[in-house]
């Protein structure tokens, strides 16, 4: 038999998701933003990540940020949030991120490329795509709809990057939801994907109870993804070639849960495509097309 062929929409979607990816995750592993939610006052990593993170949804409780970031264990979100605004506002922290990663962005692009009309076109058309999709049963995207976009290009390209993260991932959740697999699990099968053996070591989810972890791992048994000892089940072994999708997922399940989120994801991203759009190199290397297209 031949290869499935994606819709070219999904195909597209996807794309997308490569190419920008990188440009949202200056937020989480460069300095800058750190450094910039520290300045405020916040204590630790997880603090400012929790507080600028969820300040798009406005002060709400803590079941509410759990429930939209959905893969974090429970409680972790009520040991930040609303601690984290009581001194601090939440629109100070969500300023603070975008100042963070745009210098982040701006260092790794280097002056030339950032202040580059090819940096403006790429800002442009993530706009627009990122503010073209609809809202439904998206929290977080629609959050971050809420919050003006940026004059400045660079850090208009990493608001609008990371507006598409958020709605992906909103999408994300709903798939995993439907195929019964909860922020705990995901980091189980994520643990054995990485090789990390138990997966209870994980250091996600290491510090969680071992009753509730002991829980997972049986759930997780029942459903013939691991075995009695705690591996991939074979057929989990042969279903981990498929292609690799964001966030905590397992092999097994991200052909399925990676269809239904590129299905649900295209329709913000198909608005990046224009063929002869600009091309976004980044410390000087090729990225390939801004818009999915070859190249």
């Amino acid at each position: 038999m031949g290869k499935t062929r994606l819709h070219p929409m999904p195909r597209i979607a996807r794309r997308m998701f490569e190419l920008l990816e990188p440009i949202c995750l200056v937020t989480f592993f460069a300095d800058e933003c750190n450094e910039e939610l520290a300045a405020l006052g916040h204590r630790t990593y997880w603090d400012g990540y929790f507080a600028s993170r969820a300040a798009p949804l406005g002060r709400v409780p803590a079941q509410v940020v759990h429930a939209a970031f959905y893969n974090f264990a429970e409680g972790e979100a009520a040991r930040h949030i609303p601690s984290a605004w009581e001194t601090i506002a939440p629109e100070a922290s969500v300023a603070a991120r975008e100042r963070g990663s745009a210098a982040s962005l701006r260092r790794i692009l280097g002056e030339e490329l950032a202040g580059s009309a090819g940096l403006v076109r790429a800002a442009d058309l993530t706009t627009k795509a990122a503010t073209s999709a609809p809202t439904e049963g998206r929290v977080m995207y629609a959050g971050m709809r809420t919050l003006a976009v940026p004059s400045d290009p660079v850090a208009r390209l990493w608001h609008s990057a990371t507006m598409l993260r958020e709605h992906r991932g909103d999408g994300h959740i709903a798939a995993l939801v439907g195929a019964r697999i909860g922020g705990t699990e995901a980091h189980v099968l994520s643990a054995l994907e990485q090789g990390i053996h138990p997966p209870e070591s994980f250091g996600r989810i290491h510090h969680l109870p071992k009753e509730r972890l002991a829980s997972v791992m049986a759930g997780l048994r029942e459903r013939g993804l691991i075995d009695t000892d705690g591996h991939f089940t074979d057929s989990g072994r042969v279903t981990a070639h498929r292609k690799p999708h964001r966030r905590t997922l397992h092999p097994a399940l991200r052909g399925p849960i990676s269809r239904r989120t590129r299905r649900t994801d295209h329709r913000a991203r198909t608005h990046h495509c224009d063929p002869g759009g600009g091309r976004l190199a980044v410390t000087g290397k090729r990225a390939g097309p801004l818009c999915g297209w070859p190249g």
